[in-house]
């Protein structure tokens, strides 16, 4: 093996990949040689990073995808599979956060939002691209989840409980895809400096609590998350499966 290892000749999807983490984890498989389709809703935006990734030397396609539609995810990868004939890398990144404020008021359509977006596009996804990587021999299938899987939230709760689902997903595709040679893994972040973030670490009160309380002291950048998608999308992590990577430069492991 070679180092850095290759993805040379291996085709990525990154849903949400037109900003912030999606986008780091984009260029870093990119820069190892895969082709990458990035996925966002906005085509637009898609197309700015395929150009970010061309001028680089690299092979980058733009696809339109709502992760709350069935017929978009199934588009998507399909869209992969016409374009270079094949799937071996699949990053779940994208998710939404419509809501604010006690479960005691979460009304049944914004829940449903959260769980379709962040949760069953997960199913659909799998569904689409992992017989494609088990014609090909493997894969490897990635959900980038958040820390708040892990915690309890008096605002956020509708969004944390779909993170924690993310896990059980995680772990019932690494059993069920496992013996095809597909890994499935899930990556947990902390608070990032990204645009979905930006109401917390633009908050200085909330920014220096966070770093205060985090070993490391600092809030983390999308390259932190990208390196770790990166290095589960290689052969270097071929025997770990059904595992979830922290990244909250210490944050959860914190007592009060």
């Amino acid at each position: 093996m070679t180092l850095p290892y290759s993805l040379a000749g291996k085709v990525a999807i990154v849903t949400g990949g037109s900003k912030g983490i999606g986008t780091s984890i984009v260029h870093h498989l990119a820069a190892l040689g895969a082709k990458v389709v990035i996925a966002s809703r906005k085509i637009e935006a898609c197309q700015v990073v395929v150009a970010e990734v061309e001028a680089k030397g690299g092979e980058a396609l733009a696809v339109a995808c709502n992760i709350s539609k069935k017929e978009d995810c199934m588009a998507l990868v399909q869209a992969a599979k016409d374009k270079w004939g094949r799937v071996d890398i699949f990053v779940a990144n994208a998710a939404v956060n419509p809501v604010y404020g006690p479960l005691a008021e979460l009304e049944d359509s914004a829940f449903e939002k959260v769980m379709t977006s962040n949760v069953h596009s997960l199913l659909w996804f799998a569904k689409a691209a992992m017989p494609l990587m088990a014609e090909q021999g493997g894969g490897s299938f990635i959900v980038v989840s958040s820390i708040g899987g892990l915690r309890g939230s008096p605002t956020l709760g509708a969004y944390g409980i779909s993170k924690t689902a993310d896990l059980g997903v995680v772990r019932s595709l690494a059993v069920e895809w496992g013996p095809k040679n597909i890994t499935v893994n899930c990556i947990m972040p902390g608070l990032v400096k990204t645009d979905f973030a930006r109401a917390l670490w633009e908050n200085p009160e909330v920014s220096a609590d966070r770093i205060k309380r985090t070993p490391v002291r600092r809030i983390g950048e999308p390259d932190d998350i990208g390196g770790i998608a990166a290095f589960l999308a290689g052969p270097w992590s071929r025997f770990i499966t059904g595992e979830v990577i922290v990244a909250d430069g210490g944050t959860t492991i914190v007592g009060p």
